[in-house]
């Protein structure tokens, strides 16, 4: 059973829109993908800072794959788990490269099984990069759909599943950036309710602790 506030909540939502940080790099697979395993565990505007560092260096996958890992490192500071990523993105250019003929892949089974990347990672590139409907689910997402009363889940895996089973999928594409957007917005449960309230949005206060 769909809610029934879906379409309004999206309307009030578009109309609120700022942009968030890392849309900036558009429908390119390998900014896209390179990007979002970074921001990972780390605010966006730290993952922005750090990627634009590493591209200036690595622009593209071969030259990505060049890089020793420590230089990776060295850029990406200080993004969550750098030492961690810094490897991840060395052997996904690596892979990618020789495994897959230097193209990133499209389907989210072949993205999971690259280093560092995980479901919600996967749905993001399969959004901004390639255009396709997938819900990513990251805690705006996560906290927002539970606000709202449209799910009750502890887990952003748990959330995910729900919501493909009652959100539309014209709705899915547009779902991360929006929700990422009004939580960075409204970065506490009052100011959300209160923004919520001024548009006419219900919600269930409980939904968001």
């Amino acid at each position: 059973m769909q809610p029934n506030n879906i379409e309004k909540v999206f309307k009030v939502f578009r109309k609120n829109y700022v942009l968030v940080p890392l849309e900036v790099f558009g429908s390119d697979p390998y900014k896209t993908l390179i990007s979002t395993i970074l921001s990972s565990r780390t605010n966006d505007d730290t993952t922005l800072k750090a990627s634009n560092a590493l591209f200036k260096k690595a622009p593209d996958l071969v030259s990505l794959s060049r890089l020793e890992t420590s230089k990776i490192e060295e850029l990406i500071y200080p993004v969550s788990f750098y030492k961690n990523k810094a490897k991840y993105l060395k052997k996904c250019s690596l892979i990618i490269i020789v495994e897959l003929n230097g193209k990133i892949p499209d389907t989210k089974e072949e993205l999971m099984k690259l280093p560092g990347v995980g479901g919600k990672t996967a749905n993001l590139v399969l959004n901004r990069a390639f255009g396709k409907p997938a819900i990513a689910v990251d805690t705006h997402v996560h906290k927002i759909t539970n606000l709202l009363g449209w799910i009750k889940t502890n887990k952003p895996e748990e959330t995910e599943k729900k919501l493909s089973k009652i959100i539309p999928k014209k709705y899915w594409s547009d779902m991360n950036r929006l929700f990422v957007s009004i939580g960075r917005q409204h970065t506490s449960k009052k100011r959300l309710e209160n923004f919520l309230k001024e548009n006419g949005i219900k919600f269930q206060p409980r939904g968001l602790e």
